[in-house]
């Protein structure tokens, strides 16, 4: 079993200086699992509201909850979205016996209710599957072509893992859709997702879609968002500079998880991949989670300009702009979009990542860095003392 040393280590600060926790993220990332390690299962501070028993348990919350002490676990709380308000008269008692971890399958209701009723209480974390820094360099192939949901990056074969991703899909399209009180169509939604992992990395236009699938593009983009809200969908902002140029305004669009693209592209094995023409995008795809989740920026943005210019990935962090270019190839060159980005942007430094194992420099402020080194942070990628 990988542990999530990280993800631990966030909770654990986090439950030290907040009052209130949410893990959030995707069913299936990991996060029941890990509230286990905080919280026995069979303990009374612990409430699966899949449960029946634990649904009934707290028909009268305020009643359930208020005399436990410690730190009492909610999961999938959006199953009782009326419990934000107790838990806010909860989280105000002096002295406060009792801090709450709430797990959430990132529904956009949760999002709300806990942003209305509990603003100032509550610290959000974000949970995703498996990540490189967690699975090991020598298993990044497994991971890009299975994904980071932990039953299918562990499935015994690529076979066990297509299947079980299939079957996610399913389920999550007929059953955790309409638990959440989203209203769409399934056959209509599944078309939209397949439509969208063939359009991975690609700037958003409404349009086609909407033309193809005989829908207004206001329900389009209403159906980006909902399965951007549920993080099955990663949409890049463009970043707009106060410069002369006309600049792209629409974002950029990625399946988060590679597994979940390559299934709903068809493709079954880690040999397939690199053989599939979506392999340039899926391999950006899968850099760019990657990198999120070891620089841990403080905003992500693309760049592109309408005359061609264009920059995969700005990155603010700590109150600094930088640039990331991904290419898979066997030995990057600098390009005009480099030069023109670091002109009207003043970009910090630009990283050029690619699948090789060599670093080499192309410019005072251009490094070609390793994919693997990317799992060291901002230091190993932009050469920061």
């Amino acid at each position: 079993m990988i542990k999530r040393y990280a993800y631990k280590e966030y909770i654990e600060k986090a439950i030290g200086r907040s009052r209130a926790v949410a893990l959030l993220g995707p069913r299936q990332c990991g996060k029941t699992t890990l509230a286990r390690e905080f919280v026995d299962i069979d303990s009374p501070n612990y409430f699966d509201l899949e449960d029946n028993s634990n649904l009934i348990g707290l028909a009268d919350p305020k009643t359930a909850l208020a005399p436990l002490k410690g730190l009492v676990v909610i999961d999938e709380v959006q199953r009782r979205p009326e419990i934000f308000p107790i838990l806010r008269v909860l989280l105000d008692r002096t002295p406060l016996p009792a801090k709450f971890l709430i797990l959430g399958s990132a529904s956009p209701d949760l999002l709300r209710q806990s942003s209305e009723s509990l603003a100032g209480r509550l610290e959000l974390i974000e949970m995703d599957g498996f990540n490189l820094s967690e699975v090991g360099e020598k298993k990044s192939s497994s991971l890009w072509s299975r994904g980071g949901f932990p039953l299918s990056f562990l499935a015994k074969s690529d076979a066990d893992s297509f299947a079980w991703r299939n079957s996610f899909i399913k389920t999550f399209l007929e059953r955790d859709l309409r638990q959440q009180g989203i209203d769409v169509p399934t056959v209509a939604l599944h078309r939209f997702w397949t439509m969208l992992a063939h359009s991975h990395g690609q700037i958003w236009n409404a349009a086609p879609f909407a033309t193809s699938l005989g829908l207004s593009q206001p329900t389009v983009r209403k159906y980006l968002d909902i399965l951007t809200g549920l993080f099955m969908i990663r949409q890049i902002q463009p970043w707009y500079a106060n410069i002369k140029k006309r600049q792209v305004k629409a974002p950029k669009i990625y399946i988060r998880d590679t597994g979940i693209l390559n299934s709903l592209l068809g493709i079954k094995t880690a040999a397939d991949v690199p053989r599939h023409p979506s392999c340039g995008a899926s391999w950006e795809g899968f850099v760019i989670e990657e990198v999120i989740h070891a620089i841990e920026p403080d905003d992500v943005y693309f760049w592109a300009t309408h005359q061609g210019a264009e920059i995969d990935l700005i990155l603010f962090k700590g109150g600094r702009m930088y640039g990331v270019e991904i290419k898979r190839q066997d030995a990057p060159t600098m390009t005009p979009s480099m030069r023109i980005a670091l002109e009207d942007l003043k970009l910090e430094r630009i990283a050029v990542i690619y699948p090789g194992q060599k670093r080499y420099e192309l410019h005072k402020k251009v490094s070609v860095v390793p994919f693997h080194l990317i799992m060291n942070g901002m230091k190993a990628m932009f050469e920061l003392s």
